[in-house]
């Protein structure tokens, strides 16, 4: 198979590279890995693979996610209580009204300013 992103030496990319869909067994992604309860743990990636995408965030309609090798990667580091509280506030500031504190059961956008949603909250107050 000839194909633009087959590199499997790393001769032209740098790092071997392979077509979506044709990376070898034993790598994976960090999304791959995740899904296994892992993490590439520091080390560096092994390979690449690279796709053509219209889809926003590639550069020049190219595509690139890193691969790393499975058998060493890390189990994924356990949630701490404070970590866990942490996040517990976090997301309870994206569910606040920064205008009237009023907790909705949706995350404000910040194109609003985190404010209450027109005809909901203080923006259905400010209007009466």
């Amino acid at each position: 198979m000839t194909s633009k992103f087959l590199d499997r030496d790393g001769s032209r990319y740098g790092i071997p590279t392979y077509p979506r869909h044709l990376a070898p067994a034993g790598l994976a992604t960090r999304y791959q890995l995740r899904a296994l309860g892992l993490r590439p743990g520091g080390q560096e990636p092994a390979a690449q693979l690279m796709w053509r995408s219209r889809a926003g965030g590639s550069r020049d309609g190219v595509r690139v996610a890193w691969l790393y090798h499975v058998h060493l990667a890390l189990p994924v580091r356990p949630m701490t209580p404070a970590k866990e509280w942490a996040l517990a506030r976090a997301l309870l500031a994206r569910h606040t009204c920064a205008s009237c504190g009023l907790v909705h059961e949706y995350c404000l956008p910040t194109s609003t300013g985190r404010t209450c949603p027109p005809g909901t909250g203080c923006a259905a107050a400010a209007a009466a």
